[in-house]
């Protein structure tokens, strides 16, 4: 009986913690409201669109059970997030951040700036024949398109000191890697007429530079003029060069010495020695020139040699 009435004592103790407990909640009416409110509340329909959130401390919040769903993405409006002015301090566009580029002016990448070169491929004098035989080349432009200038012939250099030239001015462009086309207008002095010039210059396989114009006179003659040439390299500075080129024509000219088809065919070959920049190349050689087809038995009516060989030399240049 005493073991009874020591658990109805702690028994009646526990209920009376309960009891002023639950008095005091009911005391505490800011408390009841806040339970009152949060149990029955449609948390749904509550609209949150002028609370102010800028100082809640959202790393705090556990958002690991929201269900996101069934949320329209594609109805926010997010316009104001990008968009309008750059600001006062922002880079500028070209990166200069205003300052000018002085007395050179704006950079230029190299391939957009236009060049120039001079190359002297043959300057030199032909002892049996007395003449001096040149071919010069210069060009002004871009990789693209250029502006060339071309001109190649002989100068007698006794008797009434002739001139032998043909001159053209074209457009150069790349066709491929290893082609390139031209188109212009050209002079040749020899028949002294004015004439239409197309060609195409690149490199053959096993690197053989190959050339061939066609020149419309006014008179309505064709003359077609093919050439090849060969670099064999036996050190860094000694290259031998053989060089062979064939002319015809499409017509008769006897004012001109001229017959139908090929009529000359022009052979030489070079040592040339290249100096350490390599623009300036000394060299000597050997020429052959003999007349094709009816060309032939046209020299000799006019008493003319129908072949002629001749020791060279002469130098070669660029810049």
């Amino acid at each position: 009986m005493k073991i009874h009435k020591v658990g109805l004592r702690f028994a009646g103790a526990s209920s009376l913690v309960l009891l002023a407990s639950s008095f005091a909640n009911a005391a505490d009416p800011s408390t009841a409201k806040k339970d009152m409110m949060m149990s029955g509340m449609d948390h749904s329909s509550m609209d949150m669109s002028g609370m102010d959130m800028s100082d809640m401390d959202h790393s705090k919040m556990d958002m690991s059970g929201m269900d996101m769903s069934d949320m329209d993405h594609g109805s926010m409006d997010m316009s104001g997030m990008q968009g309008g002015k750059a600001p006062a301090d922002a880079r500028s566009s070209d990166y200069s951040n205003g300052v000018p580029y002085g007395q050179y002016g704006k950079p230029m990448m190299m391939g957009d700036m236009p060049l120039w070169g001079v190359s002297v491929d043959d300057l030199g004098y032909q002892f049996d024949d007395d003449q001096i035989n040149y071919e010069v080349g210069a060009w002004y432009g871009l990789d693209e398109r250029r502006l060339s200038l071309r001109s190649e012939g002989s100068i007698q250099t006794e008797g009434d000191k002739e001139i032998d030239s043909l001159t053209s001015l074209s457009y150069w462009k790349p066709l491929s890697i290893f082609w390139n086309g031209e188109a212009g207008v050209a002079y040749d002095t020899e028949n002294d007429k004015p004439a239409i010039m197309a060609g195409i210059v690149g490199t053959m396989p096993y690197f053989i530079e190959t050339d061939a114009r066609a020149y419309l006179y006014s008179d309505g003659q064709v003359r077609l003029d093919l050439g090849a040439e060969y670099e064999w390299r036996l050190s860094q500075h000694w290259v031998v060069i053989p060089e062979v080129g064939l002319s015809a024509f499409s017509k008769e000219d006897s004012d001109n010495h001229i017959t139908k088809g090929f009529n000359e065919m022009e052979a030489e070959v070079r040592l040339t020695y290249e100096t350490f920049s390599r623009q300036l190349a000394p060299y000597v050689g050997v020429s052959y020139e003999t007349a094709l087809g009816s060309a032939r038995d046209q020299r000799r009516q006019h008493n003319e040699s129908v072949d002629s060989s001749s020791l060279t030399a002469g130098v070669k240049f660029w810049f």
